[in-house]
């Protein structure tokens, strides 16, 4: 069942790199984040999408989010996560692509372990893909779903950031 406004967000661990290495700059092993913990006591705005490095995330979805980040500060978001099913390197090198280190919290959900918590998934094995996250974001109040829009396939229509802003007041 997909998560819905009123219900508690889902616990489990994702993975964020947030340093890299001098020697051959790539990202330093992810750490793990507990997400009950990181949302407690919190305001934290979250969207998902299919994977890093991929058209209308990269173009799109991403670049919004960074765009309007004091916005959100302004409307009392304490942070916001990119989420999808890719290792804790891949999101912490697109976050770098994508100048969103510093600014958005990149985890990844390599084994789709969450997005299945949350009732996310979607099979784009057709498309040598795999098993990834549906598009959508949410803001967690306290570990709480408070909003919560979630695109219909192939779409891009309700998670951009000027949406979730306009539902924030």
């Amino acid at each position: 069942m997909t998560i819905q406004i009123g219900d508690a967000v889902p616990d489990g661990v994702l993975f964020e790199s947030t340093g890299y290495s001098d020697e051959n700059h790539c990202p330093m092993r992810p750490t793990q984040v507990k997400v009950a913990d990181a949302m407690k006591g919190r305001r934290i705005v979250v969207f998902g999408l299919p994977g890093a490095f991929t058209p209308t995330c990269s173009g799109k979805h991403l670049p919004g989010y960074v765009a309007r980040l004091e916005q959100f500060k302004a409307r009392h978001v304490d942070e916001i996560w990119c989420v999808a099913v890719n290792d804790g390197y891949v999101m912490a090198v697109w976050g770098r692509d994508q100048q969103a280190d510093g600014k958005i919290r990149m985890l990844g959900d390599g084994n789709a372990t969450w997005t299945k918590a949350l009732g996310l998934e979607v099979d784009s094995s057709a498309g040598g893909m795999g098993i990834r996250m549906r598009r959508f974001s949410m803001l967690a109040e306290d570990g709480v779903v408070k909003r919560f829009n979630l695109e219909q396939p192939l779409k891009f229509e309700v998670s951009d950031a000027e949406t979730l802003l306009k539902q924030l007041g």
